[in-house]
């Protein structure tokens, strides 16, 4: 029998393992397959249990979505505080692929799982917001550079470099949590794929890199 909640604290660390269990579940038998009794099982309570936390299974999805997107951003916020823009745009790339190396469970339901968009009734996270929004802090950082005329003449729109830029650093980052355990492939060392992508990256983007230090270590 599990046992009785006695405190807040008591209460939030099974809210926490509530959403643990359902992400993992989701990540390793698809969100449609997964019901709240099995979730439920997993953590040896009831489905009963399950529903005094959350309406229904959109409602712990979106909760696990809003608990992720928020630990990202938040993990980004003193970065938003470097002065030199560029250091600023290279550090919030490392700081992502870093997140998404160190909680690939996490970055799989978010960003490489099929589900339906956020329900804008029940989410935590205000969109746009920096201190919530890891693409708000992106495209808020490529915006000020644009401003400043960082990037080269031909490039007409902030929002699309943003954009770019999160592809870039996504697609080695999913990349790596797919098949990074592929033997028949010789890997390079992570964050050297890492720095060499961004360091190529700004390279083509920026009016003039070669007054800029491009590189970065990413420790994963």
């Amino acid at each position: 029998m599990p046992p009785k909640l006695k405190s807040p604290a008591d209460r939030e660390k099974l809210r926490a393992s509530i959403l643990d269990a359902a992400r993992t579940l989701f990540v390793e038998r698809g969100i449609e397959a997964v019901s709240m009794r099995e979730i439920a099982k997993q953590i040896n309570y009831s489905a009963t249990t399950l529903y005094n936390h959350f309406a229904d299974k959109e409602a712990l999805l979106q909760a696990v979505c809003d608990a992720d997107f928020l630990a990202l951003a938040s993990g980004m916020r003193e970065i938003m505080s470097i002065p030199n823009l560029v250091t600023r745009l290279q550090a919030l790339s490392s700081g992502y692929a870093q997140f998404a190396l160190q909680h690939p469970n996490h970055y799989r339901l978010m960003f490489m799982t099929p589900r339906a968009p956020c329900n804008l009734d029940i989410t935590e996270i205000e969109q746009g917001n920096t201190e919530q929004d890891a693409y708000a802090q992106l495209k808020l950082i490529v915006q000020e550079a644009f401003a400043a005329g960082l990037f080269k003449a031909e490039l007409k729109d902030y929002e699309l470099i943003a954009q770019t830029v999160w592809a870039s650093v996504h697609g080695v980052c999913s990349l790596e949590i797919a098949m990074g355990h592929e033997t028949k492939i010789n890997w390079g060392d992570i964050s050297a794929r890492l720095n060499l992508m961004q360091t190529a990256m700004l390279r083509g983007l920026l009016r003039d890199p070669e007054n800029h230090v491009l590189n970065s270590t990413v420790p994963v």
